[in-house]
This record gives C-alpha cells, structure tokens and sequence, in this order.
C-alpha cells in the first residue's frame, strides 16, 4: 500500500490517479497509524512553505513523517520535496522536515516567476538508474527552490539559473515538477522510487 500525506495542500487527486494507473493501492490520509503501514509515503503539496509546515504540525505529523522517513521509501513532490529540507525562507524562515539538509529559497532568476510549464532535465552522470530520463521534459510550477550540497543533485533544469529538479538520500527522493503531470516519464520517475524497498 502507498500512501499520500493528507494535510490539506496536496495535489492529491492527480497523483492518486497516477498511482493506480500504475496498478498500485493507494490511500490518502492524515493518520499516523496509518501511514506506518504503507509500503511507501508520498508528501505532494502546492502553496506556501510556512503554511504547510503549520499544517503538518496542526496535525501532529512533523515527528511521526520524521521517523517513517528513516525506514519507508518517502517521496516529496514539488512544494513536498521542499519541505524535506532543513528551513524554508518564503515569507519569514521556517524549520522544514530536516529529512535531507539544505534550504528552499526564491529562484534568481531574469525570467518571470512562476517557473511554470515544460522543461528538460540534466542528469547528473553518476546517477546510471536516472540517466534515461536526461533531456526528457517534465511539468514544473514553482517560485522557490532548494539550494543543498552536490551529493543530493540527481539531476538540475535550467531556468535562467540551474535549478535542483530531482533529489536523493538513500530511500527520500523529491521531485520539484510534477511527475504525476509529466507524462511517461513522470511515470517512469514514479516507477524510479516505487522500486525502492522498504528498510528492516
């Protein structure tokens, strides 16, 4: 079973669709219990940072996420892989997750914000299982974006400025587009991360 983090910022339909078009049980919730069952935990999200980490908070779910993500598979998707990291400056500074370190902030960009639509990704070379997705084209839509060390980078897009598009530490995974809304090769991302198994 995979399931979806609900705290009330998701793209949840999509994603859930996506999911089951690729055959798998899927349960949205915001229950801890809950989640500590699934195979694999997916944190989607769209909006603000400090507002989302308010939400997960309200609902108890920032400790309980912390210490599933030691051991489940976990994937954040867009506004969700941001708040893996260590602190969020949208707005005012604000503790993320702290799964994987690094920072989220506005994108330096001479283009106009949103980063919305198409983009190519650039794999880095060292991550052989990701390489048949660089130059491939996948959905973005976001101002901000994470700033961490190289060791985390499975692959950048350029936006003006390079800009982190895939990350990963051992069994977290974030993806700052939209795979469920990338077509063949969001799903064959997707696919990446559902590979991994779960830690005993």
């Amino acid at each position: 079973m995979i399931a979806i983090v609900d705290y009330g910022m998701g793209n949840i339909a999509s994603v859930t669709m996506a999911l089951k078009h690729l055959g798998h049980d899927v349960v949205v919730t915001d229950d801890s219990a809950t989640l500590k069952q699934a195979s694999h935990i997916i944190l989607p999200g769209v909006g603000a940072f400090p507002t989302a980490m308010e939400e997960i908070k309200k609902r108890g779910l920032r400790e309980p996420l912390r210490h599933m993500a030691k051991t489940t598979p976990f994937l954040g998707i867009c506004l969700g892989m941001q708040l893996l990291f260590s602190e969020g400056e949208e707005g005012q500074k604000t503790a993320g997750l702290d799964l994987i370190p690094g920072k989220v902030s506005k994108i330096e960009t001479p283009y106009i914000l949103p980063h919305m639509g198409w983009n190519t990704l650039r794999v880095l070379p060292e991550h052989q299982e990701f390489l048949p997705l660089n130059d491939k084209h996948v959905y973005f839509v976001h101002s901000f974006a994470v700033k961490t060390s190289l060791a985390h980078i499975v692959a950048t897009t350029d936006y003006g400025t390079e800009v982190t598009a895939i990350v990963k530490q051992g069994h977290i995974y974030g993806m700052q587009f939209h795979p469920e809304k990338s077509g063949i090769y969001g799903r064959e991302l997707l696919k990446l991360f559902l590979k991994e198994a779960v830690s005993v």
